[in-house]
């Protein structure tokens, strides 16, 4: 009885708490999925280029016993150049924690702790610390630098470094463009060993057995396996330049004996110590070079907008660009998708409850609840600590169908008390308290199912948890407004519906009349065809 007596006052608050909803959105962090506790944590760490296997396998041993400090570590497992992580200096070590419940911190707080006591080991490099599950996919911020020149790449891809660096929140920052690594380069004399009757492909065919090895043939062992018997020279033969010295070719030309000519490699090649690129990646038909890094202390979303817009400052040359990647680039595309079903099902709503009710108008006060839950939702995610992601997304979009049922039980309960003979006012008054309970039962059922949802208590729950957190203060939200803004909205659309029919009876053609005749209005039937 209140807001129908101050339907203006309820109006304007109801406006106003929706438009608060979109101040109070900068308060709520973004990403695109938040990470959850499984109880497994992958690192990957590197060593110098040019590092021994001995070298690497002793700081994986060091870096293992580091994290098996931590109390909530069952056990570790490192591998050399396996798996992404190829090269004799790169390192992945897997970490088991103790299972959640039996732990007074989760993965996220332990994660710092690890970075700060791994940081403590010299001579190796923590390029990826985070979720089992996601070490592999890649890391959530990335920037792809694309050009054609390399020299001009890299030193784009220093400054993007620099400026990632400086963002809180940014750890495990990396690129794709690794340091030079030491190699032998053999120069050939092409003229020279022309004359000696010496080719390059000959060249090539000849070192790469005697160095790299090759595959001769196969043997079955005892244990009734096969393995491949690969032929090459002696460590003692290849472990300095002088041992290349001595490696002779068989020359095209003969001897007087008929006998091939044998010519030293030293005469038709140099050999010198020289750097060679590490690897060149390629995307878009033009040269990369990937820096990526990982979130640490804020949602990634934050990170990779605040990234976005230093990297906008930064001239670059023609013909060369920043690319967004990871979480961001997913998290964009995402929302563009939530927001294409978004649209959909509200106009399939409308037109269901048009058909439904017989009016245009009676539909737009039903569907008022939807933005008004949004305001609900943000409050939710605010007080969890929850971010904006592709499952609070998902939990807005299922209170489309959710919040329209308490609007239908009230209109509908309405527009059959105005048919019984009811003023509009009785009905709406008489809608609220008889509806009042089913649709506290309802929203209540709702709401106590997706607690469990809601505390997250499981392993991996994280993840599923905004979801309920969006449903929850988004029902709520709704159906305060339900029972006291639809009600309200309804008498306004009624009114602007009674003044169009006013309006269009004072416009509608009349019939045509003879001498002596009464010129009367159309047949009120014709008036509404």
């Amino acid at each position: 009885r209140w807001a129908l007596g101050h339907r203006k006052t309820v109006a304007i608050l109801a406006l106003a708490s929706f438009v608060g909803s979109f101040g109070l959105m900068r308060f709520v962090g973004t990403e695109f999925v938040p990470e959850p506790d499984l109880g497994e944590i992958m690192v990957q760490l590197t060593t110098p280029v040019g590092s021994s296997l001995e070298f690497t396998q002793t700081k994986t041993q060091q870096a293992e016993a580091a994290l098996r400090e931590f109390k909530e570590v069952t056990y570790t497992y490192g591998t050399i150049n396996t798996g992404v992580t190829a090269g004799k200096n790169y390192a992945t070590v897997f970490v088991r924690l103790v299972p959640r419940d039996q732990r007074a911190m989760n993965q996220k707080q332990l994660q710092p702790l690890m970075r700060e006591r791994l940081s403590r080991i010299a001579g190796i490099q923590i390029t990826n610390l985070g979720v089992f599950s996601a070490v592999g996919s890649g890391k959530p911020l990335q920037v792809s630098v694309q050009g054609q020149d390399i020299k001009e790449i890299e030193r784009l891809s220093k400054e993007v470094s620099a400026v990632m660096a400086k963002v809180p929140g940014v750890v495990d920052l990396d690129s794709s463009l690794k340091a030079a690594k030491p190699t032998l380069a053999i120069r050939v004399n092409r003229e020279l060993a022309s004359k000696l009757g010496v080719g390059v492909a000959q060249i090539g065919n000849a070192i790469r057995p005697l160095l790299a090895g090759t595959a001769a043939s196969t043997w079955r062992a005892p244990d009734d396996e096969n393995y491949e018997v690969n032929v090459r020279l002696p460590l003692s033969d290849r472990a300095s330049v002088a041992d290349l010295d001595r490696i002779y070719l068989a020359s095209t030309q003969l001897n007087a004996d008929g006998s091939p000519r044998m010519v030293a490699l030293r005469q038709v090649a140099d050999i010198e110590n020289t750097l060679g690129a590490n690897q060149i990646n390629r995307k878009d038909l033009l040269r990369e070079v990937l820096v990526s890094s990982n979130a640490q202390g804020r949602p990634s979303g934050d990170i990779g907008k605040e990234i976005k817009a230093k990297l906008d400052a930064i001239a670059t040359p023609p013909g060369y660009r920043f690319v967004m990647g990871g979480s961001t680039k997913d998290m964009q595309e995402s929302i563009g998708y939530a927001g294409s079903a978004l649209l959909l099902a509200v106009v399939f709503i409308y037109l269901i409850l048009a058909s439904q009710f017989g009016s245009f108008l009676q539909p737009v006060a039903i569907m008022a609840s939807l933005p008004l839950s949004l305001i609900g939702v943000v409050l939710a995610l605010i007080i969890a600590r929850s971010t904006l992601n592709i499952f609070s997304i998902i939990g807005f979009i299922l209170l489309m169908g959710l919040v329209t049922k308490n609007a239908i039980l009230l209109i509908d309960f309405v527009n059959q008390a105005r048919k019984a003979g009811k003023s509009r006012a009785e009905a709406i008054i008489e809608a609220g308290e008889v509806r009042l309970r089913p649709i506290l039962m309802t929203t209540l059922a709702m709401i106590f199912g997706m607690i469990p949802l809601a505390l997250g208590l499981g392993e991996g729950s994280e993840q599923r948890a905004p979801m309920a957190h969006a449903v929850i203060g988004g029902i709520i939200t709704s159906t305060l407004f339900t029972l006291v803004v639809v009600p309200i909205l309804y008498t306004y659309l009624d009114d602007l519906g009674a003044w169009t029919s006013r309006m269009l009876t004072r416009k509608v053609p009349t019939t045509s009349a003879g001498p002596g005749q009464v010129v009367k209005p159309l047949p009120s039937d014709q008036i509404n065809h």
